[in-house]
């Protein structure tokens, strides 16, 4: 069976310095439309939720758009967002059952990419019904997502920044999303042509992505990621690579700040230190632990 990562083993620097850029919500402002009108509405269709679709709704924005689980694959965020409107008083004074996340958690467990390619053969080949809900919910995602999801531009300055890489340093898309949506969407916009590889959750983890493409061919003083989640800061750190936020909220100013100033102090190896250690810290205290309520 052919490898998707084996593209990331493969890949041959160009530049001195390696990028990676997060996709949604990076560089493109789609966070917002993909959960509030695609996976939210379908969470609460497959998983019996329209009794308390508002604490539903409530609960799958802070895990997946406000909180420090933001951008995490959407296996994990299914069973973050059961699990903690189970908990809800609310939700237990209307007397509704939410459902069980065990399979779930045991397939993930036992699994170690969680994407639509491993998780179909587990229901249809293996016979796992207890997933059927799972895998309808995430192909009606996905259906939403390519039936809504058009005409969202990217960020102002990412072509810019995109530019002012191209000379200096390899770029590569490096995210959680399915790999066909990433490609539809940096092509519609003619971002595709400044990368060298466009890896999606088919590929691995970011982590994974960062350590098989960039890790063993760069020093990690020239390895820098662009991201919006703290799972980006993650996949950097774990790496021993740099991390640039794109700080939630602050979208615009943190791709102008990246032009001005971000991409040319990493370029002479300034980056390291007092700046990032600043701008980590703005980053982090952007998005809250644990929930209001």
């Amino acid at each position: 069976m052919n490898d998707p990562a084996q593209a990331l083993r493969n890949f041959t620097p160009q530049h001195e310095f390696f990028v990676g850029i997060d996709s949604d919500g990076c560089v493109f402002d789609s966070m917002e439309i993909k959960h509030k009108e695609c996976f939210t509405p379908m969470y609460i269709k497959y998983f019996g939720l329209q009794p308390v679709s508002k604490y539903a709704r409530e609960v799958w924005d802070f895990v997946n758009l406000y909180s420090k689980t933001r951008g995490i694959n959407r296996y994990p965020a299914l069973s973050n967002a059961l699990n903690l409107l189970g908990e809800r008083p609310e939700v237990h004074a209307r007397g509704v059952q939410v459902p069980s996340t065990d399979e779930l958690d045991a397939w993930m467990a036992r699994e170690t990419k969680h994407t639509l390619g491993t998780l179909r053969p587990e229901v249809e080949d293996r016979g796992n019904t207890a997933l059927q809900p799972v895998l309808n919910w995430s192909l009606a995602v996905d259906a939403q997502i390519k039936d809504i999801v058009h005409g969202v531009p990217p960020f102002p300055c990412v072509r810019e920044c995109l530019e002012k890489l191209r000379d200096h340093a390899d770029a590569m898309v490096i995210s959680q999303t399915p790999g066909s949506a990433l490609e539809r969407e940096w092509a519609e916009h003619d971002l595709a042509r400044y990368v060298a590889l466009i890896a999606g959750q088919e590929m691995g983890s970011k982590k994974d992505h960062l350590k098989l493409a960039a890790a063993p061919r760069y020093p990690a003083s020239k390895i820098l990621m662009i991201g919006d989640a703290p799972g980006d800061f993650t996949a950097a750190k774990s790496n021993g690579a740099l991390f640039y936020p794109i700080i939630p909220g602050r979208e615009e100013a943190s791709w102008r700040r990246l032009l001005d100033e971000g991409l040319d102090a990493f370029f002479a190896g300034t980056y390291a230190g007092d700046l990032e250690t600043s701008l980590v810290g703005e980053f982090n205290a952007s998005l809250p632990e644990k929930p209001h309520w």
